[in-house]
């Protein structure tokens, strides 16, 4: 029987579930649910959608996404692949490298559409860690759940999360929006949030518009805008075999990723004589510029406010 097609918008909001294969634990220990939240970190970077809530638990996983333009089958699909390697390379037996699946099937993703289904989902996904022993009574301090961010009780530990859009429905005004918000997800219980008296007060308001980037954008444009932020002529970020480019050239390559939805193999046709290995290899190294350098981590956004002003 083959698949069913899923249905996807360039501005659609996603519950994302994800399983393990029945015979392993998705997750086994603290370091996997670390290293699949660096690597929600590395691809939110890449891709730039938005992470409205989080939950881990031992064999799945819930994400609430915004796409944003971007293709949500492309990321997932990569996240997961790349979750699955660091497995099969972390996990051995007998001393071997572990092989087979990771994941059972594919990703699950529903569109959500309706705000009223979007809060309350955002609650179902906060009540998973109930069904662990030791957090039954207390999942607001469950790490791999963002419940606690949003009730003001941490900061987001990963920082890939962008909670505002949701909290905003409740009210602007942070304190009364976590109290509504923690009403809402311990409704159906008979305690309220044991620390809500605790919450800290370090916004004012919550504020978030959703502005769904176009994809579109040319690889000229990118070049141009590029070489202006670094001063770096054009011709000498595409130049081939400059390691003195290199850099320039890894974060071009980031953002026609980002920007243009191209494919490696059309990359390696802008740039003109490079293997798409290579372009792989740049894409990384430019993520991983915007990841650690602070005069970069705000390039995607400097670009599109360029093209607004």
């Amino acid at each position: 029987m083959s698949r069913t097609a899923r249905i996807k918008l360039e501005d659609g909001i996603y519950h994302i579930i994800f399983n393990g294969v029945s015979e392993i634990h998705l997750y086994e220990n603290n370091r996997d649910k670390n290293k699949y939240m660096e690597l929600i970190k590395k691809y939110e970077t890449k891709f730039h959608f938005k992470v409205y809530a989080y939950c881990l638990m031992t064999t799945h996983g819930h994400l609430l996404i915004d796409s944003n333009g971007a293709d949500v089958s492309q990321f997932m699909h990569d996240v997961n692949q790349s979750y699955a390697q660091y497995y099969n390379n972390a996990h051995k037996r007998n001393g071997h490298k572990r092989k087979g699946h990771v994941f059972r099937d594919r990703f699950k993703s529903k569109l959500v559409d309706a705000d009223s289904y979007l809060l309350t989902l955002s609650a179902y996904i906060h009540k998973n860690p109930k069904d662990i022993k030791k957090y039954r009574n207390c999942i607001e301090e469950y790490k791999y759940s963002s419940l606690g961010v949003y009730l003001g009780l941490r900061k987001d530990p990963f920082n890939i999360l962008d909670e505002d859009y949701i909290m905003q429905f409740f009210n602007t005004n942070v304190k009364k929006a976590r109290k509504a918000y923690s009403e809402l997800v311990f409704r159906c219980t008979d305690k309220l949030l044991k620390k809500s008296a605790e919450f800290q007060d370090e916004k004012t308001e919550y504020r978030s518009e959703r502005h769904i980037i176009k994809r579109s954008f040319s690889p000229e444009e990118i070049l141009a805008f590029l070489s202006k932020y670094t001063g770096m002529p054009e011709w000498q970020i595409v130049l081939k075999n400059k390691r003195c480019n290199t850099k320039n050239k890894a974060l071009y390559v980031f953002m026609l990723k980002c920007l243009c939805c191209l494919e490696d193999k059309d990359i390696c046709e802008i740039l003109g004589n490079i293997t798409q290995s290579r372009v792989s290899t740049l894409c990384s190294m430019g993520i991983d510029i915007v990841l650690k350098d602070d005069k970069y981590k705000n390039i995607i956004n400097d670009f599109l406010d360029s093209k607004t002003s």
